[in-house]
């Protein structure tokens, strides 16, 4: 069956008599990116996160992989040409995970002259290296058009889209495939450094504490990246930090077609509608100055009648509050570059590294965006090779995400379940077959037939399913499994999710007393 995880009181004994290479303080994007570069290069790495891995700005994006458009506005070529390359670099990466998607940019010749919008669109399609994903173009739109017939003219490009949790769980991975040390459910209480040595206060979800040591200490807190440094290390952070609020919203399926769509508003912002999980459209995002714990954040009326009215302005089809099926808010950290308006506030990364007078690194990350977080992760790498003469060099560009091996595409290998599984219907191999590519052979064991894979749960989520998700993907609660690593919250009912707290309740229970 499956091996079980660095959550074991055995691990955890030996996490308090090793002396770790890098102990990295964060479980999102940029917390796993780093670890699993790192631990690719022969560091022993520690990682811990308080929560469940992309418990909070990770998994509540707008799950692009784009180079963003509008940032050329703000001449951000830099930023814009990394995260363009990156784009095929992650479609090679993770081809079950990351897809191309058109995107329908329609023209309001108020707001953005067409010159304009050709302009950047040409910039788009030539900044970074573009070998997959198709070129820019204009559109006519007809009497079939899903827009208000008064939009007759648009513009299309491509990007990616990804599932953002399980792009943190498949780093998280990765990492521990190369000998890192994932720990959930696990708060970094304090750090200090003692020469050339940090000694890391660690306390697990049951409240037993554990301690541990580390050459390099890498904070990767997300939106508590100032906060940790202040209240845990006792330190002045060097930089300030702004939380900005962005929420989305979820309604039905608000047109046919998997294009998405980016809207442009009276205040210049710009606001997609994505196709998600094939029967609904996600729209977003907002952005605004959030004030008090980034975990409390959440959608305010404000912002659903700002969603609702940009939508409401470009489709035929009106939604109202009522439509809303689901909402969801994230916090992004923003280096503080003093702006007054949130949304031109720069999205690029700050890396800041303090090491003086021969004393352990300690690297804390502010900012960033989920496409270009492997680059990110390499920057990080260059800042600590110091203090690593031995450390290996680059190797994430080409190397697979864990389900991306030997995989053309998801398609392929959802047919391929339906022929060799008996019982599978075409929607459930799909379900699989994006979510872990390749490794839904390791989910499946012995089973050839959906009748061997244990208990039905609800929505096709079976046993098999959940047990596989505890012991390789680090899930313990319901919310793990329903909104973060499968996104089957949408469609369980509360009876479905009892069912699931109860059955993970069980096997908690029975492995306890064992």
């Amino acid at each position: 069956m499956f091996v079980t995880e660095e959550n074991s009181v055995t691990d955890a004994a030996r996490a308090i008599s090793e002396l770790y290479d890098i102990a990295v303080i964060g479980g999102g994007i940029n917390g796993t990116g780093i670890a699993a570069d790192a631990a690719g290069r022969g560091l022993s790495v520690f990682l811990c996160e308080r929560d469940d891995l992309a418990s909070h700005t990770s998994s509540t994006s707008s799950k692009l992989i784009h180079g963003g458009l509008r940032y050329l506005e703000h001449y951000e070529f830099r930023l814009v040409r990394e995260a363009l390359a990156e784009r095929e670099v992650l479609l090679a990466k993770a081809p079950h995970l990351v897809k191309p998607m058109r995107f329908v940019l329609p023209h309001r010749p108020h707001l953005r002259p067409a010159w304009m919008i050709r302009a950047g669109l040409f910039l788009y399609d030539n900044l970074g290296k573009r070998r997959k994903l198709p070129a820019s173009r204009s559109l006519r739109f007809g009497d079939d058009s899903p827009l208000k017939p008064a939009i007759r003219r648009g513009f299309e490009y491509s990007d990616c889209w990804v599932d953002d949790a399980r792009l943190v769980v498949l780093n998280a991975m990765a990492a521990r495939e190369n000998g890192a040390h994932i720990h959930t459910r696990t708060q970094c209480l304090s750090a200090r450094r003692a020469g050339s040595i940090w000694h890391v206060e660690l306390q697990r979800e049951d409240g037993t504490r554990f301690a541990l040591r580390a050459k390099a200490l890498v904070n990767a807190a997300g939106p508590w990246v100032a906060q940790f440094i202040d209240d845990n290390l006792q330190q002045r952070s060097p930089y300030g930090i702004r939380l900005i609020q962005g929420s989305h919203i979820v309604v039905p399926r608000l047109y046919e077609g998997e294009q998405a769509y980016i809207m442009q508003n009276e205040d210049r912002r710009i606001v997609f509608a994505i196709p998600y999980m094939g029967r609904y459209t996600m729209i977003g995002t907002t952005d605004r100055e959030h004030h008090g714990d980034p975990a409390q954040a959440r959608i305010s009326e404000e912002e659903i009648a700002y969603l609702l009215g940009v939508a409401n302005a470009h489709f035929r089809k009106q939604l109202e509050r009522e439509d809303i099926l689901h909402t969801f808010t994230g916090v992004r950290p923003l280096c503080d570059d003093e702006s007054d308006n949130p949304s031109v506030i720069t999205r690029d990364y700050t890396l800041s590294l303090s090491a003086e007078q021969h004393q352990a690194p300690l690297l804390s990350v502010f900012g960033g965006k989920l496409t270009t977080y492997r680059k990110l992760a390499e920057a990080a790498l260059v800042q600590l090779a110091p203090f690593f003469p031995n450390m290996g060099g680059r190797w994430t560009r080409t190397a697979p995400l864990p389900g991306g091996e030997d995989l053309s595409g998801p398609d392929a290998l959802a047919e391929e379940l339906v022929a060799k599984i008996e019982g599978i219907d075409l929607a459930l191999a799909r379900r699989w077959a994006s979510l872990y590519g390749s490794r839904v052979w390791h989910m499946l064991g012995e089973a050839r037939a959906v009748n061997e894979l244990g208990e039905l749960i609800g929505q096709d989520l079976y046993t098999q399913e959940v047990d596989y998700l505890r012991h390789q993907e680090w899930a313990t609660r319901p919310d793990d499994i329903l909104w973060r690593r499968t996104k089957l919250g949408l469609v369980f009912t509360d009876q479905e999710t009892a069912r699931l707290q109860h059955y993970l309740a069980m096997t908690k229970a029975k492995e306890q007393a064992a």
